[in-house]
């Protein structure tokens, strides 16, 4: 036994002898080596170079119009809804679920995008035949495409599942199937975004986490932006918002409101596209109130009357700052959302400055917060009335 251990260590030690010859190993980088590098954003804390990313939202909210605005952003080198311009760059699609040339172009012009920088994977070919196209197995042509095109700032996949071969439910199977992307997103250095659907019920959970399938979906992606319908500040009107539901490398709050609007990019042709509108401050949880959630308890009516009388109070001297709202809020024990749900009913003004936002009660209402505070006990039913006029015109 000696004699054959030696004589292996022997043949061993002749093969590590030999030209070109690499041994396996460990590969350890230290770090003082590296230098430290920032992130590179394609739209500022929203898509940025080299990640993966996830949009999700129940169907019908125009997840895919979104991404296809975004597109088109790009490729025009356009501005983003937050007024920022963006680079012009290419853009490659790969969708399961609509067809190019009858829904995603139409979608892309009636976004204004250059088309002449929008590419579609449609497959592979293998042995002289086009078959499904497979990240893990054909990254390697993907990327020998991207290059002969220029490259690319953006990748959207629709549904992002569709890379997942094995069991979407299962956390190791969806991580080593998401691996090709992140792979592809770093050696192509753009931006890869997925696009998935909300399971259903969990109403009220952070909207990470009603991500279908695998945690890992949201786990690997840096970035998790989700699109909802909520109740707008009308009654019967319905407003959708685009947020940050989680960011491990930048804000992982604030939105932006956006509807749906139908047009008409060619004779005959009828496409949706994507009008923005105001910037929106919470987090995704606050912001993505789902319309469709039911009835409110008994006690929401009193609880909403609370917050109302808590603005009144914390507003009537002026504008203040949000962070000082929620502290006051958390110390009175109400709730965030239903303090937003006041705000609304009330009519506050938000608005950013110097990096902040601030709240500030529609000057009526002031002066009647004001009265309030200093009126006498014969002023009450007065001060009742005005109070209840100003919140039936608002």
């Amino acid at each position: 036994m000696n004699r054959v251990k030696e004589w292996t260590a022997a043949l061993d030690a002749d093969i590590a002898e030999q030209p070109g010859f690499m041994r396996d190993s460990v590969v350890l980088t230290c770090g003082s080596d590296l230098t430290p590098e920032p992130y590179r954003w394609l739209w500022q804390y929203w898509l940025a170079m080299g990640k993966l990313h996830i949009l999700a939202g129940a169907p019908g909210q125009g997840k895919t119009t979104i991404a296809l605005a975004m597109a088109a952003t790009i490729t025009i080198g356009g501005r983003w809804p937050d007024g920022s311009r963006c680079a012009p760059g290419n853009v490659l699609i790969w969708s399961g679920e609509d067809d190019p040339a009858d829904t995603l172009v139409p979608r892309l012009m009636a976004a204004g995008a250059d088309r002449a920088r929008c590419f579609f994977i449609e497959g592979a070919r293998r042995d002289g035949e086009v078959v499904p196209f497979d990240p893990a197995r054909d990254l390697g042509q993907l990327l020998e495409a991207i290059e002969k095109i220029g490259g690319i700032s953006l990748l959207v996949i629709d549904p992002v599942v569709s890379a997942v071969t094995g069991d979407s439910h299962k956390n190791t199977e969806v991580r080593r199937a998401l691996q090709p992307l992140v792979d592809l997103a770093a050696k192509c250095d753009c931006a890869v975004l997925g696009i998935t659907h909300f399971a259903k019920g969990g109403q009220g959970t952070d909207p990470a986490q009603r991500v279908v399938g695998s945690v890992a979906f949201t786990a690997v992606a840096r970035v998790v932006m989700v699109a909802a319908k909520v109740k707008g500040d009308e009654e019967g009107q319905d407003t959708r918002i685009l947020a940050r539901s989680k960011s491990n490398i930048g804000p992982d709050d604030g939105g932006f409101q956006y509807h749906l609007e139908q047009s008409e990019p060619l004779p005959g042709i009828h496409a949706s596209h994507i009008a923005w509108g105001k910037a929106v401050e919470g987090t995704a949880r606050e912001l993505l109130t789902d319309p469709d959630d039911g009835p409110q308890d008994e006690g929401a009516g009193s609880a909403k009357e609370a917050a109302e009388e808590f603005l009144l109070e914390l507003l009537k001297d002026g504008a203040t700052a949000t962070k000082h709202i929620q502290e006051q809020a958390k110390e009175a024990g109400i709730s965030w959302a239903t303090v937003r749900r006041a705000s609304d009913a009330l009519g506050v003004k938000k608005r950013p400055s110097n990096g902040s936002w601030y709240w500030q009660l529609p000057h009526l209402l002031k002066q009647v917060a004001q009265l309030a505070q200093r009126s006498e006990t014969e002023q009450v039913e007065q001060v009742s009335e005005q109070v209840a006029f100003v919140t039936e015109v608002l």
